[in-house]
């Protein structure tokens, strides 16, 4: 135990120095070359990045741009979550669902969630659903992929005794597939759950004037290089608590997985 919590604060030391030479680094190089043209210092960063919360950036401060963010970026990744896992399970347990869908799907996987939003504006508006469905895309690939391999990597051994023991179908499914497929569904839900938030610029230069993405939009349109390095900052800052929220809860549904890993 006592090894373990050293080998943890080493690891959060090391972590701490490798920031604090990374800023020190920026700052000096801010600071004393010619870089600040087009790099402003890291300390003129933070320090508008922590101003935003009590100073509006347009109509809202950063809080309020990060809410909006996060309500585009939660509502598209709940209906990416279902549809995903459904199509997944439904394409990696059934022969003739997979040979009817993954073909399109393998077709529509590589087009970027960007080259989306022309239609995107043609189909939705300039509303919230365009973003929505900009999102949705970030996030759905990887769910599906992830959960469709976790269906067909199920041990047969698994689902030939759950047969052989007078099993039904439905009984293999809930009893054997699903609960098999659980750490690979987790998986794609970490890696989508960042895409999500990583969409959300590109959904928000779709007619918006809040949010994260805009911010960023908006400093590249008034040329505000620090305006686009705050809202970089929030995008990073909230994108790896978001991945790291995923996975403590997969940590906390799935801990019979780490164990049997054990």
């Amino acid at each position: 135990m006592a090894a373990r919590l050293f080998r943890k604060n080493v690891a959060v030391f090391m972590t701490v120095i490798a920031f604090g030479s990374l800023l020190l680094l920026w700052e000096l190089v801010a600071r004393f070359t010619n870089a600040r043209m087009f790099l402003p210092p890291a300390s003129e960063i933070i320090i508008k990045f922590f101003e935003s919360f009590t100073v509006p950036i347009g109509r809202h401060t950063m809080m309020v741009h990060i809410g909006v963010s996060l309500y585009r970026v939660g509502v598209a990744f709940f209906f990416a979550t279902l549809t995903g896992i459904t199509l997944g399970v439904s394409m990696g347990y059934s022969k003739t669902v997979e040979a009817i869908v993954k073909p399109i799907f393998e077709f529509i996987r590589p087009i970027p969630p960007l080259a989306w939003i022309p239609m995107s504006i043609l189909w939705f508006g300039l509303g919230d659903q365009s973003k929505f469905f900009i999102i949705f895309l970030g996030c759905f690939c990887f769910i599906t992929v992830n959960t469709y391999d976790g269906t067909k990597n199920v041990d047969p051994v698994l689902l030939g005794a759950a047969r052989m023991l007078g099993a039904s179908e439905r009984q293999v499914f809930f009893r054997v597939v699903l609960p098999s497929s659980i750490p690979y569904i987790f998986a794609g839900l970490q890696i989508a759950i960042t895409a999500g938030w990583s969409a959300v610029v590109g959904a928000e230069m779709v007619r918006s004037d809040e949010g994260v993405g805009w911010l960023i939009v908006m400093g590249m349109t008034n040329g505000n290089t620090v305006q686009i390095m705050v809202g970089m900052l929030a995008i990073g800052l909230v994108g790896y608590i978001l991945a790291t929220a995923m996975a403590k809860l997969e940590g906390r549904l799935c801990i019979w997985n780490q164990q049997q890993g054990l």
